[in-house]
């Protein structure tokens, strides 16, 4: 058994579960909903039926019926003097669907490779000789790469030479180093809420505690919010995501940009910008970077190529003050010793051609954003959709705190969503879905058409309160 989570944080995390009747399968649901999304681990024991009971104030008996739900889906197992622990979810196993089946999978929210992308890595593969004649652990990156990735940031206007720069194996990679290396455990850590999850659960494994600023889809970034929470809790690290928000899609003003540095330079914080969405604009256009610290260390950048290459493509970088590289290259090796040469050689290669790259984003996207909107403007007149000008995702109120019920119908349906609360910092977001248009528009089409039927069979099993609350919205 790997872990243990009590009957409190199991509440907390469940949020708002009792969207349907009966009680017991809602629970039941919404525990499948969290062994779904890994926020149970799999092996991880759960609380004693009397002990969720009370804290859920609920009867011994419906968590009793919840857990025998679960098992029969083969979400936990129970053993005698045990308890019950989550079990692994199988490939054919109830609960568990497989995009490769005809599922739509709308979790990753990430386009398919870049059509380019193959013939990069043949043309890399032909060079291998050459590659295989390096020595292979190199902590900073080659330099060739690094060089590329400083030339980018000096044309968008942020001067960087190549010692400013270190390649990872990915942006989460990066984010986890330098969480490693400026959190202790207890700092205080300042996030947009909602965010990208796994943002959120590296720097909690970092030790950071959390403080969350709101941003939503109408009105931006929360400015009086961030600047009491800057100056009260003096966060060591600002995350911030300032182009094509990951899940609101919201970019930063620039009077956003020049408040938050304001409030990060006074509070002494460092800003840990996540730039990996930045590059996929729709019809936003060009927009400055930003951010201009004038001390040495305030601002990070990150990077990668996962969102507008190829997910598969495990390559992403970190942009920051020649002192802090420095620390990060010591620290790095009890992560890992390196980036990959071949990933490293087909990122420089790409670099060198990354305008095409962006353009047939662009119209991607495009497409896949265009069809979603109006597919669910049709069958979904009820739900508030965002005007989004890039990124990959919409971040619709539904009207109802009915986020994670229809994300288990959509499933059973074949469409595969994260619920809002995924994204949350403190809880919350109930209300919200976040729908990625990076599938192709005839898939888009098809997801908003099993969207509204679910949302029609989740509406007619929801308590009548919960009824009464989306009746009053349509």
């Amino acid at each position: 058994m790997d872990s243990r989570i009590s009957a409190r944080a199991l509440a907390a995390a469940l949020g708002g579960w009792r969207t349907r009747e009966p009680a017991y399968e809602a629970l039941a649901d919404g525990i499948r909903l969290l062994c779904l999304d890994n926020r149970l681990a799999p092996r991880t024991a759960l609380p004693a039926e009397r002990e969720l009971a009370a804290a859920l104030h609920l009867s011994r008996s419906t968590v009793a019926a919840a857990y025998r739900s679960l098992r029969e889906t083969a979400h936990i197992a129970s053993l005698r003097g045990s308890g019950s622990v989550t079990l692994p979810l199988g490939r054919r196993e109830p609960g568990r669907a497989d995009a490769a089946e005809g599922m739509i999978d709308l979790q990753q929210a990430s386009p398919p490779a870049w059509p380019g992308l193959a013939g990069i890595m043949a043309e890399t593969a032909g060079a291998a000789s050459a590659l295989v004649s390096r020595v292979g652990y190199d902590v900073l990156g080659r330099i060739e790469l690094r060089e590329a990735i400083a030339d980018r940031y000096t044309a968008r206007g942020v001067p960087t030479r190549p010692d400013e720069v270190l390649v990872t194996t990915g942006a989460q990679s990066a984010i986890h180093l330098v969480s490693s290396v400026l959190i202790g455990r207890g700092d205080r850590v300042l996030v947009e809420t909602p965010t990208y999850p796994h943002a959120a659960d590296a720097l909690r494994r970092a030790g950071a505690r959390l403080v969350g600023v709101p941003v939503t889809t109408e009105a931006g970034w929360d400015l009086d919010r961030a600047e009491q929470a800057f100056a009260r809790t003096l966060p060591v690290m600002a995350y911030l995501m300032p182009d094509f928000q990951n899940p609101t899609g919201r970019s930063m003003s620039v009077g956003e940009r020049e408040a938050m540095l304001a409030a990060g330079e006074r509070s002494g914080s460092v800003l840990v910008l996540d730039e990996t969405t930045a590059d996929l604009d729709i019809d936003r256009g060009s927009l400055a970077a930003g951010f201009a610290a004038s001390e040495p260390g305030t601002v990070v950048r990150i990077g990668s190529l996962g969102k507008t290459v190829w997910g598969g493509l495990r390559l992403g970088w970190v942009r920051a003050d020649g002192d802090l590289i420095r620390r990060l290259v010591a620290a790095r090796p009890a992560h890992d010793l390196g980036t990959p040469e071949f990933e490293q050689a087909i990122a420089t290669r790409l670099l060198s051609q990354f305008e095409d790259v962006v353009v047939q984003r662009s119209e991607l996207l495009r497409s896949g954003r265009d069809a979603l909107v109006r597919a669910l403007k049709q069958r979904l007149p009820s739900w508030d959709l965002p005007e989004v000008h890039g990124g990959v995702s919409l971040w619709i109120e539904l009207g109802a705190p009915l986020s994670s019920a229809l994300v288990i119908e959509a499933r059973a349906r074949g469409v595969l969503l994260s619920a809002g609360p995924r994204f949350s910092v403190e809880g919350g977001h109930e209300r919200h879905l976040r729908v990625p248009f990076t599938a192709p528009p005839e898939e888009m089409v098809r997801a908003a058409d099993v969207l509204a039927d679910a949302w029609s069979s989740v509406r007619a099993g929801a308590p009548s309160t919960l009824v009464e609350q989306v009746g009053a919205v349509i």
